[in-house]
């Protein structure tokens, strides 16, 4: 069955090519599609499209649907071309008429529109729910290591002393600019393009602010050619949002697999979590973390590789963008693995204690030594030379002892600050307004 079907059968190595893989990632959108069409039905039953029987029979259908889609029960049958058709073919064969009449106003380019937006609005915010806890046990780590000194390196040469509770913490506060880029995309992609049908809007009266309020869209894309030029734009945006997370989490594990190598030996972890060698019996290997820096290297190219599929488009719709699932949405599937991961092996982690007492970081102290002459008056740059000069003839004397007090430094940490800005983050995404209307929606149908 295809929504556009009429008299002439299209060749089947064109139709394989053209579907390709997309009722696999249509069983993905097959939920949304489902609010979208509750949504829109009970508008053309407001502007007088649908009677009030007819839509009661629709709503309670695409409540069981629902329910399918949910419990996995729901799929797309052979020779059904999208999930669109699939719903429809279903209203069909269950009510007659009263399902033929569903897509008065609508094209199939604002139902996938409509359904990539609840899609990618649900998925950040399940994104947001794994990040939250893994930022917690950062801050968690970060006090209760703060006390104990490593080295920190710039150009991977010995500098001056850091502490795990800056390593800690410095991941933390990443994850709060990078829930605030979730938080752009999330605003993004909450505006509803429905009732922009082909691109061009439509004859009927609908309206398009209803249906707004019952996706619990905090917006419209209101100019309806835009809503069509949103279909990329929306999934870049997503993806910068997602390789900024990605960043995060591959930087992370490049200092694992460094502080776990034996030349560093920072940290450690049990046995259980790391993997051995074939040939090799001492060998302990960072393989999850490894892993995790290749699956967030690979997100990182994400939104390249969606900026260059749709390079040149003019408006309007094009097949192009089909491709763009593909893409996108197992990129969050892998981003939530990894960061579960990510928490199992920092929640297990254990960490050396007196690394900055071995001689080979006495020099790491040499900025605090300079300090120290400032302190008592000497000049910076005649301090900087007196102990250069010690350094160079073998004379300079040093203690581990630090006085870093300013924000943010290794003996004041911020982390209550650093909560602060992301319980304020992720309040102001709004979920509780969006489940609330959604929940609304389909107690309308029953589900």
């Amino acid at each position: 069955m295809k929504l556009w079907q009429k008299n002439t059968d299209v060749s089947t190595a064109v139709e394989t090519f053209t579907v390709g893989r997309d009722p696999e990632f249509d069983l993905q959108l097959a939920p949304f599609d489902v609010l979208g069409s509750m949504a829109h039905v009970t508008m053309l039953a407001e502007v007088g499209l649908l009677n009030k029987e007819e839509v009661k029979q629709i709503l309670t259908a695409l409540g069981n649907i629902y329910q399918q889609t949910t419990d996995g029960s729901f799929s797309i049958q052979p020779g059904v071309e999208d999930v669109h058709s699939q719903v429809e073919m279903l209203l069909t064969e269950r009510l007659g008429d009263a399902g033929k009449k569903i897509h008065s106003a609508r094209s199939r380019n604002d139902q996938v529109l409509v359904d990539i937006k609840l899609f990618l609005r649900n998925e950040i915010a399940l994104l947001v729910k794994e990040i939250q806890p893994f930022f917690e046990l950062l801050i968690s780590q970060s006090e209760k290591y703060k006390d104990h000194l490593l080295p920190g390196y710039t150009h991977l040469q010995l500098a001056m002393p850091s502490s795990f509770g800056l390593w800690f913490g410095a991941y933390a506060e990443s994850l709060t600019d990078d829930m605030l880029t979730l938080q752009s995309a999330y605003k993004v992609v909450n505006k509803n393009p429905l009732g922009s049908a082909a691109g061009y809007g439509s004859s009927f009266p609908i309206n398009r602010t209803l249906t707004t309020k019952l996706l619990g869209f905090a917006e419209l894309n209101y100019n309806v050619v835009y809503a069509q030029m949103g279909r990329g734009k929306a999934e870049r945006i997503t993806a910068m949002a997602l390789a900024n997370v990605a960043d995060t989490l591959a930087k992370m594990s490049m200092d694992a697999c460094l502080y776990l190598n034996q030349n560093f030996d920072f940290i450690s972890f049990p046995a259980e979590l790391t993997t051995g060698s074939s040939i090799m019996p001492h060998k302990k290997n960072p393989d999850v973390f490894e892993l995790i820096r290749s699956h967030c290297n690979r997100i990182k190219a994400l939104p390249n590789e969606i900026m260059l599929m749709t390079t040149n488009l003019p408006s309007g719709y094009h097949r192009d963008l089909q491709l763009l699932k593909e893409h996108l949405f197992p990129a969050f599937t892998t981003l939530k693995d990894c960061i579960r991961m990510a928490t199992l092996m920092l929640g297990n982690i254990s960490i050396r204690t007196g690394i900055m007492e071995e001689e080979k970081y006495r020099y790491a102290f040499s900025v605090e030594e300079v300090n120290k002459l400032v302190l008592r008056g000497i000049p910076f740059r005649d301090a900087y030379k007196q102990v250069g000069m010690a350094i160079e003839e073998g004379k300079f004397t040093y203690d581990t002892s630090l006085a870093h007090v300013h924000e943010g430094s290794i003996g004041n940490l911020c982390n209550e600050q650093i909560g602060s800005m992301m319980k304020n983050t992720v309040q102001d995404f709004g979920f509780e307004k969006v489940n609330q209307a959604i929940d609304q929606l389909l107690a309308s149908g029953g589900a």
